[in-house]
This record gives structure tokens, C-alpha cells and sequence, in this order.
């Protein structure tokens, strides 16, 4: 899309992602891969006995599924040689995400301002968990491209 076009989306929703799934084998790849391992992420029969009935995605996890959402949501800029994750201006983890759940993503455009060899977006990010009463995450997530 070229940045015009984008510019001219500002304050709209882009769209949804795909609904992903969120497996006990992704969770435990992902407490190996950060040693995170605490039981309510990786004990499924520890986990079973606390407030949330089995385990859980870390928010981390969560949190980084937004990419590939993303992927399926966000346009690319017409001419960008490159993109990169710039960070957060808020990011709140509100519901847990059980192991099993699908998640999917909703973004919405809150800010694009091009400079002249560069841009910056700014996405509001709603991480959705299918039958769930309130979403995982909220998140203002912010990406820079260069021309």
C-alpha cells in the first residue's frame, strides 16, 4: 500500500487475523527457549489445581504471536527497503490465555507519519481469545519502516 493510502487509513481497523492455536507443545518450546518454565506454563497437573484449571500461555508468548498476526493483517508500505519492531507505548496482558485456546488479533491504525527516508506506525492491538469474555492482551505497538 503505498503511504498515502495508509496515511489515509488512520483511525481505522485494519482487520482481524486468523484464529491461532495455542498448544501445550508451543508453550513448552517457548519455557525452554526463554527458561521460563514455571509449573503453571509447564505442569499440567500442577497448573490443574490452581485458579486457572491447567496451564497457560506465558503473556511473553502471547505478546509474540502478534507478529505473525500481523503478517496477515498489516499492509506493507510501498517502497520500504526494511521494518522493524520499535516497541510499545502501552501493552497490558488482561486475560490468560489456556493452553488449547485459539487467539487471533484485531488491529487498528492509530498513527503513520512518514519523514523523508523513513516512517512510523503506530497499531492498537487487541489480542482476542475465541470465547472469551475479555481479551488477552492490549497493546499500542509501534513499527518503524525505511525507504
Amino acid at each position: 500500500m503505498s503511504p498515502e493510502a495508509l496515511s489515509a487509513r488512520v483511525g481505522t481497523e485494519l482487520g482481524m487475523s486468523d484464529w491461532l492455536t495455542i498448544d501445550q507443545r508451543m508453550v513448552d518450546t517457548f519455557a525452554a527457549l526463554t527458561q521460563d518454565t514455571y509449573f503453571i506454563h509447564t505442569d499440567p497437573v500442577r497448573a490443574s489445581a490452581t485458579q486457572f484449571g491447567g496451564t497457560i500461555a506465558h503473556g511473553f508468548l502471547t505478546m509474540s504471536m502478534m507478529s505473525v498476526m500481523a503478517y496477515q493483517v498489516c499492509p506493507a508500505v510501498e517502497g520500504t527497503k526494511t521494518q522493524v519492531n520499535y516497541g510499545f507505548n502501552r501493552l497490558r496482558f488482561i486475560s490468560p490465555v489456556r493452553t488449547g485456546s485459539r487467539i487471533r488479533g484485531r488491529f487498528g491504525l492509530k498513527s503513520f507519519e512518514r519523514k523523508q527516508d523513513r516512517w512510523q506506525v503506530i497499531y492498537d492491538v487487541t489480542v482476542e481469545i475465541e470465547d472469551g469474555a475479555r481479551p488477552a492482551l492490549q497493546a499500542e505497538w509501534i513499527g518503524a519502516g525505511f525507504f
